[in-house]
Order: structure tokens, then sequence, then C-alpha cells
């Protein structure tokens, strides 16, 4: 069976929820954005350590079937498919998606995009060797369940690379207020309530804004439990082009817990590579 379209020409998974709509400033914010240097060399990071940890796991990169899952505008997905690898990415905002698929044509990859949900994944199970999910975790409600589907579609062996935001940190970019991410639970309701009535700026026109907040400890016991072994941003970092003083901070972060704990409380966004065993 044909899968339906929407207005944009993208496919629509099955189990998507019915709205895929999105603000106009959102839209044009991420388009923008996901051009930007910045963003390409973020993804660039994350790509170049995932295939690291590959690399020091299996050996070689070849055949890569490769799931984007909150693909947004498709930056992530082409840095993937410019090595020769398989992408297959879903999104929620049906435009976003629609600029990704268009982008993907222009620059003449033919890349598997589509509308869909991290609750219900449209692939089969341990179909993919890589799960990329940048900056969705926060904004499902049933976060659980995308876990559960993270682990189902990934093969053994298979590298999960997840980042959200950081409960320990201060700053953080999901809501335009001060110290958001330590606000008491009942008063984050509040907010929420009026992000998606009254007040749509406050979380950058997100249809659906964060509503959850994670340390890195928490996910790795999630992880641990689906049968992930898990690294945080510190453990993969290359200190072979850093200085020497950056070299002996991130050795005494690797070392020491409790240094550890500091340099997560002083980085707004989590960033996690799982390896799923077996």
């Amino acid at each position: 069976m044909s899968q339906p379209e929407n207005v944009d020409g993208a496919r629509v998974a099955s189990g998507a929820p019915l709205d895929s709509s999105s603000y106009k400033e959102f839209y044009d914010y991420y388009k923008k954005q996901s051009e930007s240097i910045e963003t390409r060399n973020r993804f660039l990071g994350i790509r170049d350590a995932a295939l690291k940890l590959i690399r020091q796991r299996k050996g070689e990169t070849k055949d890569l079937d490769v799931a984007d899952i909150g693909c947004g505008a498709g930056t992530q997905g082409l840095l993937w498919a410019e090595m020769g690898y398989r992408v297959h990415g879903a999104d929620i905002n049906g435009p976003l998606v629609g600029l990704a698929k268009d982008r993907a044509v222009e620059a003449g990859f033919n890349i598997d995009y589509c509308i869909g949900t991290a609750t219900a994944l449209p692939w089969p199970d341990k179909s993919m060797d890589v799960c990329l999910v940048p900056e969705l975790l926060e904004h499902v409600a049933s976060w659980r369940k995308c876990l559960d589907e993270f682990a189902r579609i990934l093969a053994p062996g298979g590298i999960l690379v997840l980042t959200t935001n950081n409960t320990l940190c201060p700053l953080q970019y999901e809501f335009n207020l001060p110290l958001y991410s330590w606000y008491p639970a009942r008063l984050k309701r509040y907010c929420e309530r009026l992000a998606v009535t009254t007040k749509p700026s406050l979380a950058n026109y997100a249809k659906y804004p964060a509503v959850n907040w994670f340390t890195y400890y928490s996910l790795a016991r999630e992880m641990d439990r689906r049968g992930f072994q898990t690294l945080d941003r510190f453990d993969v970092m290359d200190l072979g082009k850093m200085a020497v003083s950056k070299k002996i901070v991130i050795g005494a972060i690797r070392k020491i817990s409790a240094v550890r704990f500091l340099a997560n409380v002083a980085t707004p966004y989590t960033l996690i590579l799982a390896v799923k065993e077996g």
C-alpha cells in the first residue's frame, strides 16, 4: 500500500500524528539555522565521533543504514549521504520535511524522508546501523517509547547518538526564560500551557515545546536497561588535536566523577553515544 503524502510531497509514516503543521516563525528560524556553518560543524563533529566509535568496534564503516529521527531541514542527513551511506529521515514537522526532501534532490541524493513520530518509527526491527536523534526527546511526552523504538530499529552493535537538554545546567534554549531548566515542575507545566496557547513565542514557536528534562546520568540508566553501553561527550572527545591544558582538563573529567558532574552542570545540552550490545 502506498503511503499518503502531505501538501509538500513528503511521505507520511503510518501512525503519524495529525498535526504536522508549523508556525512560519519556527520554519523560518530552522531553515536559516540549518544553513549556518555552526550547525554544519556541530553535525560534522557528531558524525565523526560516531564513525570513530564504529571503527573501534567493527574496524570499518562501509554499507551503513542511518536513521535521522527529528531530521528537521535535513542538514545532518546530507552529511551522511555525502559519504555514501543510506539515510532515512523522519520528523513531525511537515514543512521542514518537505524542505529536507527538496534539498536532498537538489544535492543529488536519494534520501527517504517522511513525516512521522518517534514513538512509532516506520522502519523494521534491527534495520539501522546508526540512529541519530538531535534535540527531539525533550519534546515527546512518551519519551520512553522513543527509547524503545530506537532500541528496536538498531541492529546489534548499532550506534545511538542522542542530544537533548540538560536539567543540571541553568543555561538552556528551549524557553525564552532565564534559568528555566531549574524551574519547579508545576511552574514548567504552566509555562508549557502558555507556549501552546497564548504565548507561543515563549518556546520559540515550537508546536511541541520541551516537556521533559534530562541528565546524562538518567539517560544512561535508561539505556542500560535496554542493553546499551553509554558514553558521554567527554568520553568521545579527540584529545589528539587539543592543547595540553585542555587535555589535562578532559583527563580529569574522565577520571574523577565529581569533576565530570561539574562539567555536566556547565554544559547546556546532553550528548550520549550508546552502543547496542549483542
